[in-house]
């Protein structure tokens, strides 16, 4: 079949343009010579690339009335209106065993374990991980401590920023005693902490794969237990560490915060292209410049793009020192991430659950179903053969229904499925590129692989589009293809996001300010690295 993201728009009714978005797209003659704040690429979510908001923090939902151009709700008042995946299904041999758990501690969605799994160990193991997410979850809504503020700055930014240390004692007297144990989450190998834990391979593989999603990593890999502690951050109507759908989709959440901005008096241009950020004689930002050459002027500029996009392509380099420039370019940005969102004619059917009469979802539909994890060493061997240069022999694939629990997302008795595979790399064996041959036979080992557990899966295929590493990058900027735009591991977290002593949302340019993935706390659907930065701008206009 070919890899033709037409053919999967042909299979789903198009949806209208939203207010905000019509207006603005016709408005080319509306662009102001100046303005407060730019901030470059402020449009954050597509349907395409992700499928559901696991990490958005309650904050960015709530927003914080009185703070200017902050968002107010980005959540039932502006229409987003979150659908919970509570439990998670994973099918063991195709038609044999399967786990299902609920996740979010709800009882009455909670199945039986796969037998062998000690009853009491998962409850604890989550409560035991929910004390550690409950001492670092407040990090991620503040700057990291300011590092540079303490070496250079002065007197009074040294005694200002001794503030910033706070959520880092608070952290250490949350954790206590069992300070130990919680820093061997976050450094060691999710397998090793796993282990401790657990005795089902099937129970671990699953909990595995949160530890590497997004990630060129084994679960073997130092360090992977910090990945799988980020996807159990933030939470969902209340629920702490929940996941969920959007109704209407993933695009619903940049609508809703594109129309609370305007109704607050943002302007949004989708077909404006920023060609470069420019910099005043006196080494300050003053604005951007855009692609037909129109300057629109500003005292700060907010980059959403990615911090190689923003200080390699969009930063006049005299402006940037020469070593932070080669620390960029260095980043580690490896993605293993090959998404295929896929239309189908009827409900996938899966051996180890069969559907119910009429085809109506049931509750493992709504979930997240993993395959191709029976066992942890399944995993580490899909991440062998991607270091080898090939695309997994039995791709770890995270399978997902939206329209099980939104219909509005497909014509009746029709769905969309999402599907997160890895590993695959970015450049093939021998400096191969993925041309669309090799695109589609990826393509066909995953379908295989769901075939084989939910038999007809292939058949009911109407449309499919594949986006592998590089046409993530090349579609939404995303280096190397890397959802999270860098690597989320130790070296590259907290004061050392991007890099050591610029962790700040500050760049060596004064006015210009980093606020997506690759600044504090990374990646995911959070919106923390945005409010943050927001927070730090607000800062430094009021002292200027």
């Amino acid at each position: 079949m070919a890899a033709s993201g037409r053919g999967l728009r042909r299979a789903l009714r198009a949806s209208p343009l939203p207010a905000w978005r019509q207006a603005h797209l016709g408005a080319r003659g509306n662009l102001k010579p100046e303005y407060d704040a730019v901030v470059i690429g402020a449009e954050t979510w597509t349907e395409a690339a992700s499928s559901k908001p696991p990490l958005l923090h309650p904050h960015v939902g709530r927003g914080h009335r009185g703070q200017g151009a902050q968002v107010p709700s980005a959540g039932h008042r502006h229409g987003r209106k979150p659908e919970a995946d509570r439990p998670v299904l994973t099918e063991g041999c195709p038609g044999g065993p399967s786990i299902t758990h609920n996740l979010s501690d709800h009882p009455g969605r909670t199945q039986t374990l796969e037998p062998g799994v000690t009853a009491e160990a998962f409850p604890r193991y989550e409560e035991f991980m929910n004390r550690l997410v409950s001492a670092i979850d407040p990090l991620l809504d503040v700057a990291p401590v300011d590092v540079a503020a303490f070496q250079h700055g002065s007197l009074l930014k040294r005694l200002k920023s001794l503030f910033t240390l706070k959520p880092l004692l608070q952290a250490g007297l949350t954790l206590g005693a069992q300070l130990p144990q919680y820093y061997q989450v976050l450094t060691a190998p999710i397998t090793k902490v796993l282990d401790q834990w657990f005795e089902s391979e099937p129970l671990k593989a699953t909990l595995a794969t949160d530890a590497v999603i997004g990630a060129m990593t084994s679960p073997r890999t130092p360090g992977s237990g910090y990945v799988l502690l980020h996807h159990v951050m933030g939470s969902l109507e209340g629920m702490p560490g929940a996941w969920g759908y959007v109704q209407g989709g993933m695009g619903a959440i940049s609508d809703a915060i594109a129309n609370s901005a305007t109704a607050h008096g943002a302007n949004i241009f989708t077909e404006k292209t920023v060609a470069k950020v420019q910099v005043s004689s006196g080494g300050c930002v003053q604005g951007v410049v855009l692609q037909d050459g129109t300057e629109v002027r500003s005292k700060v500029v907010l980059s959403n793009a990615s911090p190689q996009i923003t200080f390699l392509k969009l930063t006049p380099q005299e402006w940037l020192p020469e070593e932070f420039v080669g620390r960029i370019s260095q980043l580690d940005t490896q993605s293993p991430v090959t998404k295929i969102n896929v239309a189908v004619d009827k409900l996938p059917n899966f051996l180890a659950a069969p559907n119910a009469p009429g085809d109506q979802p049931l509750p493992h539909h709504q979930c997240s179903i993993h395959l191709n994890c029976e066992d942890t060493c399944l995993l580490h061997q899909a991440f062998e053969d991607a270091m080898d240069g090939l695309h997994s022999h039995r791709p770890i694939i995270e399978f997902c229904i939206p329209s099980s629990l939104d219909p509005t997302l497909a014509p009746p008795g029709c769905h969309v499925v999402s599907l997160f595979t890895q590993y695959t790399p970015y450049t093939l064996a021998g400096g191969k590129g993925w041309e669309e041959q090799e695109k589609n036979a990826y393509a066909d080992k995953v379908f295989d692989c769901i075939e084989a557990y939910a038999p007809g899966f292939k058949g009911s295929v109407v449309g499919r589009d594949i986006l592998t590493p590089p046409d993530l990058e090349r579609i939404f900027g995303l280096p190397g293809g890397n959802i999270f735009h860098c690597a989320m591991s130790l070296d590259q977290l907290y004061f050392a996001r991007p890099l050591p002593l610029h962790s700040s949302y500050r760049s060596p340019v004064p006015g210009l300010y980093l606020c997506g993935s690759g600044a504090h706390p990374g990646g995911g659907v959070m919106g923390a690295a945005g409010r943050n930065a927001a927070h730090v701008v607000f800062g430094d206009l009021k002292s200027m």
